[in-house]
């Protein structure tokens, strides 16, 4: 999802940006580093994007305890900023009633729009790092077939990119799946059939 600056010219409390949420049930926001952010829609090739990588997971991970929720669940760090990741994944018994916000999750991924991309990989990837439990951050690129997988190795991280041809391997989750798979019936996809 594109994410904008909402009309909003100021810092807001996180009250003040409960309030706003609760006020434009319509909407999904972003409050980040006191700024609240609306998230507006992608392209169809960032759909089809989101819904395969759904998909690949919740069918890799159907018999585990881990749940893969999509961008309507938040992932708020320490009370106040709070995102709206296109899908996070969380193995941790404390996210598993969550009723809308969750704090545990072990991977996040990020679906890469020309809107996106700064914010995406840039404070949004340091404020993810910055959280113990998240282990792995996947960035799908829409602009190339590109897959980056950013991964906790002790105190540091590890920037691993994927293309055609190439198998990503999750280790937080311990699964693995074909880049291909993720770019399914998008414009990258070069078997898909036109004709009905």
């Amino acid at each position: 999802m594109a994410v904008e600056r909402s009309k909003q010219d100021d810092r807001m409390s996180l009250e003040e940006f409960l309030k706003l949420e609760k006020s434009d049930p319509d909407h999904l926001y972003e409050y980040i580093d006191g700024y609240p952010y609306m998230m507006t829609s992608g392209s169809p090739d960032h759909a089809l994007i989101e819904n395969n990588i759904g998909r690949i997971l919740g069918n890799l991970l159907r018999r585990r305890p881990c749940l893969v929720y999509g961008p309507d669940v938040i992932f708020q760090l320490s009370g106040k900023d709070r995102f709206s990741p296109d899908l996070s994944v969380s193995c941790d018994k404390r996210d598993r009633n969550a009723e809308k916000v969750i704090q545990y999750p072990c991977l996040v991924v990020e679906v890469l729009s020309p809107g996106t991309r700064g914010k995406d990989k840039g404070i949004k990837a340091d404020l993810y790092q910055e959280w113990p439990s998240i282990q792995e951050i996947l960035f799908i690129d829409t602009q190339v077939l590109r897959v980056q997988l950013y991964r906790r190795e002790g105190d540091s991280w590890r920037i691993l990119s994927f293309g055609p041809g190439q198998t990503v391997e999750l280790t937080s989750l311990g699964v693995q799946f074909p880049v291909v798979e993720v770019y399914e019936k998008t414009s990258f996809d070069e078997d898909f059939p036109t004709d009905v």
